[in-house]
Parts: structure tokens; sequence; C-alpha cells
């Protein structure tokens, strides 16, 4: 034994039993070795799908604090949302001059051809009248008014040639074949076979003194057996007030029709006007000045926002791509490690529902962008296809925005609360739908021949949508006509059964449901939300990460206490 300075006895060591070192070269040595290697592979596999799956779910800034990735498409975004709207602004400013133009045409056509109309329609018709009379100074005022166009209109109109490449008026009457009636007699014989007669009136033909074609056959109307009687030409116009905001001017052709309806034999016809307006390339302009510039700096300006739009739509479509082959390794490891499949909500995180918003929303601002440059160059005309492209797509972009505004706590509980109650809410307008189309019906077939606002399906919804919202109840009430007693009791009944379902209940439990998932939004903010199996295993990285850090701060403890205190033995 050896024995110290200070006397006693020395203490045996302690010996631990060594393990038995396979001999290299052995069987047992190659299967530990090869255990050992898949093991440390399975381990290097799971933290590489942890590290991606980490960095898959970081914001843009956090992306970039951790591997210095350059945000591009958060910038791009940016970039897109001002081009848009400035694009959307350009043509909506463009639009607004073609409606107008349309608009104030139609005004003034009505004004030309219909006699006594008072500027504004009597109901979906323009006019009426009420005796034969009437409706010969009415056929032939309109017949008149188009003979004497260049002299009395004021715009910049000239005579179209019809369907039949001809320039004049077209003139068809519609009549049953045969009919005789005797109302005192309360007789009818009737052949319901529907006779078309027309004429063609061209500017030579009309331009005669005295006018024979007012005394031909044609226009000797038989009231009794008279269906409609229909009035048919084409104008052309010229825009010239797109000229003001440097745009070249388009050229209109207009076929207007002007029908006489007595299709209900009520003694009151009724006078419709329709002015189809279509946009067609002016044959020869000749304007001088920066117009052609300005057109041609348009057009770039479109080019760039379809290129910028090519540049986001590639980016979001390889991170959706990138996405689902991690949700694949994800899959397969947990399938492989702990041999079950990953639930349904875990597998739709990796779907980004915001890049294919983004996607949809740049295809159609492309071939929105597309159509208006066509428009620009007087290729095509189709303002209202191009209007809901590039309007539906400004709305989506302006949407994306909330995407980046949800890596905030403060502002993402919107986002979280719709996702939370829209499941709820579709199941309940469902169920609620239901008795608003029993009410819609309803409304429709009972007070349709009493009121206005109920005669057909459409207005009936809109109706009780807006009673719904408290609008216009009073004048809903009051126009109730009150030629039956019986109905007039059913229309009370009716609309206040209505209110009182849809407002008192419905519309509050429809509040109680997402107020309900707000409250539970942020109690989950508080408290945390559950945890799934994805969140788990990333838990399990962050623990690990800070494992180690906790290790190596108490290995390097253990190793300061050494040293400080083999100086102090020294």
């Amino acid at each position: 034994m050896e024995s110290f300075e200070g006397g006693g006895v020395a203490r045996q060591p302690c010996r631990f039993p060594q393990a038995r070192i396979p001999e290299r070269g052995s069987g047992v040595f190659r299967l530990t070795a090869r255990n050992a290697m898949a093991h440390h592979d399975s381990e290097m596999k799971e933290e590489s799908l942890r590290e991606d799956l980490k960095f898959y779910f970081m914001s843009p800034c956090e992306k970039y604090q951790a591997r210095r990735q350059i945000p591009w498409k958060l910038g791009l975004q940016i970039l897109k949302i001002v081009m848009v709207t400035t694009q959307l602004v350009r043509f909506g400013l463009s639009n607004q001059l073609v409606v107008a133009f349309k608009e104030d045409n139609t005004v003034a056509f009505k004004h030309l051809f219909l006699k006594g109309y008072s500027g504004t329609d009597e109901d979906d018709y323009s006019c009426s009248v009420y005796t034969q009379e009437d409706v010969y100074e009415s056929i032939f005022f309109a017949i008149n008014q188009y003979y004497h166009l260049k002299d009395i209109a004021l715009g910049t109109l000239g005579y179209g040639e019809n369907e039949d490449n001809r320039i004049g008026l077209k003139v068809c009457k519609q009549c049953y074949k045969k009919e005789s009636m005797f109302p005192s007699n309360e007789t009818l014989n009737i052949d319901n076979d529907i006779e078309l007669d027309c004429v063609h009136l061209d500017l030579q033909a009309l331009s005669k003194d005295p006018p024979d074609w007012k005394n031909s056959s044609f226009f000797r109307l038989e009231f009794y057996r008279l269906l409609q009687v229909e009035i048919s030409f084409h104008l052309k116009g010229i825009d010239l007030q797109t000229i003001h905001s440097r745009e070249l001017p388009d050229c209109y052709v207009f076929q207007n029709t002007v029908i006489f309806d007595n299709k209900a034999h009520s003694g009151k016809i009724k006078i419709y006007f329709d002015s189809d307006a279509r946009i067609e390339e002016c044959k020869d302009l000749n304007i001088f000045g920066s117009t052609q510039k300005n057109a041609q700096y348009v057009l770039a300006f479109d080019a760039f926002v379809i290129v910028i739009c090519l540049a986001s739509l590639i980016l979001c479509t390889r991170s959706i791509f990138l996405a689902l082959r991690l949700q694949k390794r994800f899959l397969n490891f947990f399938l492989e490690k702990y041999k079950r499949r990953v639930c349904d909500a875990d597998q739709w995180e990796f779907i980004n529902g915001w890049y294919v918003l983004v996607i949809i929303s740049d295809l159609m601002t492309i071939v929105g962008s597309i159509l208006k440059m066509e428009i620009k160059a007087k290729n095509l005309t189709n303002y209202d296809l191009c209007s809901i492209l590039l309007g539906t797509s400004t709305l989506f972009v302006w949407v994306g925005v909330i995407r980046y505004l949800g890596y905030f706590q403060a502002y993402n509980v919107l986002i979280l609360t719709m996702q939370a109650s829209l499941p709820k809410v579709l199941r309940f307008c469902a169920c609620a739908g239901m008795i608003y189309l029993g009410y819609t019906f309803c409304g429709w077939i009972v007070l349709g021949p009493y009121h206005d606002k109920f005669e057909n399906l459409n207005t009936v919804a809109e109706c009780l949508f807006s009673l719904v919202n408290g609008d216009d109840m009073f004048a809903t009430f009051a126009q109730i006509q009150q030629k039956s007693i019986l109905v007039w009791l059913f229309s009370r009944l009716y609309l206040y059964s209505f209110i009182s379902l849809f407002i008192y209940m419905i519309l509050s439990l429809f509040i109680a449901l997402i107020t309900d998932s707000y409250d539970t939004i942020k109690k989950f903010q508080k408290n945390g939300f559950p945890e799934t199996d994805l969140q788990e295993f990333l838990k399990e990285c962050s623990s690990k990460e800070e494992y180690q850090k906790e290790s190596s701060a108490f290995l390097s403890c253990i190793c300061c206490r050494k040293s400080i205190l083999g100086l102090t033995m020294m």
C-alpha cells in the first residue's frame, strides 16, 4: 500500500468492470459498427429534416437572419402591388370614359327617337302609349328622326350598315296569323302561329316627298292581332374625349332597337329602347401630337407588369414544389420512425394557401394585361373581361398582404379567427340558406303581383337581404298594395316573422359563432395553442438545441473550475 505524507493508509482506487470489446474483424464488431453508423445516419437525417422544416416555417426576416437569404418574394410582392394598382387605376379611368360615352349616347338616342320621352324610364321600359294615333305618331317620329339625324344630332354620329350591309331602317312586325275576337260576346277565334313581316327603308325611300312609305299596307296595323313592332338601325360614332387623356380615340357602332310591345293586349303598349355599343378599329387615324408616343409608354409599362408577374409566378410555383418535396420527406420519416401517418392538419401546413392565391392573381394579371395591351393597340374591344381580370387580380394582391401582417401576433388574430370560424360559418349558412330560400319563393309567389320588390326571384332575394341589414323596412311595409285584405294580412305575418327570425335569432347566432372563435384564439394566444405532431417535432428540435447550449456551458464551467483549482494547488 502507498502511504501519504500526512500518515494513514492509502485507499485502493475503485475499478469498474470494463466492457468486453469485440475483437476487430469479428462478426459482432462488424454488426456493432454497422448499427452505430446506421444510427448516426438516422440522427443526421433527422437533424437535417428538422433544420429544413424550421427554416421553411420561418418568416422572411428570420430566413435572412438565419441563412442570409434575400426575401425576393417579399420585395417582388411589394413592387407588384405598386405596379398592378397603378395599372388598374389608369385602366379604370380609361374604362370610365368608355362607359360614360356609351351611357350618354344611349340617353341621347332615347331623346332623339322616342316621342315624348320624359328623361327617365317608367320601369324596365322607356315609355308607353295608349291610343292607336300615339302608336303611329311614335313609329313615324322615330323614322323621321333617323332621316334627319345629321341635322339634329349634337354628337359625331353617322349612318352605319346593318346585317345585310345596307344603310337604312329595318321595320318588322309580329302578328298572330289569324284572330277574331268579340269581347262583348266573350268569344275568341285565334291561330297562335306568328307571322313576321319586315320592310327596309333606305335613305332614298325616306327622302321622297310626299313620303309614300307611310301609305303602304305594311303600316296599316291590326292591333287586335299585333304582338310587337321593331325598328332597328345602326349608327356610327367616334369618342373624341380620349384624346384629352392622350389616348387614341375609339370608333363605335351602335346597334339601336325600338320595340313597341303589345303582347299583353292590355290597352298599354310599352316602348323599349336598347342600344348595343360595339367598339371597332378606326380605319384611318391622323392625329398630330404626343398621343402615339404616350401609347407606346403605356404598352411598355404593361409589358413590365407582365414580367413582374411572371417572376412572382415562377418563385411561388417553385416554393410550392419545394414544400411538397419537404412534405413527402416528413411523411416518409414519420411513417418510418413512429409507424403511423401524419394527421391531415399537419399535411395541409405544407400547402401555403397564400402562394396559391398569388399564383391565381399573377395568372389573371398576365391575361388581363395582355388584353389591355390589345385594347390599347385597338385590336380588341372587350373592356368588360379585362376589367374583371384586372380588378379581381388586384383584389387578390391586396388580400395577399395579410400574409405578411400575419407574422405579427397583433395582426394575426383576424386570420386565425377567420380560419377557425370558417367551417362552422359555412355549415351554419347552409342551414340558414334553406330558410332564406323558402322565404324567397314564398314572397315571390304571394306578394309578387302586389309589390314591386317581389316581382321576380332576384329582386325578392335582394329585398330580403336588405331587410336583414335593416334597410328599407318601412318602405317595404308601406308599398304593399291593399287590393286584397288576405294578401295584406299575409304580408304582415310574412315580413314580421322574417325580420324577427333572421335579425334576432339567425344573425345573432352567426355573430356568436365568430365571437366564440375569436375568444378561443385569444385563449390559445395566452395559454398556448394545442400542439400537433409537426409542432412537437419542431419543439423537440428547439429543446435539443437548448440542452446542447446548457451542456456546453456546464462543461466550460467545469473546465474553468479545474483550471482555477490547478492554479491554486501550484
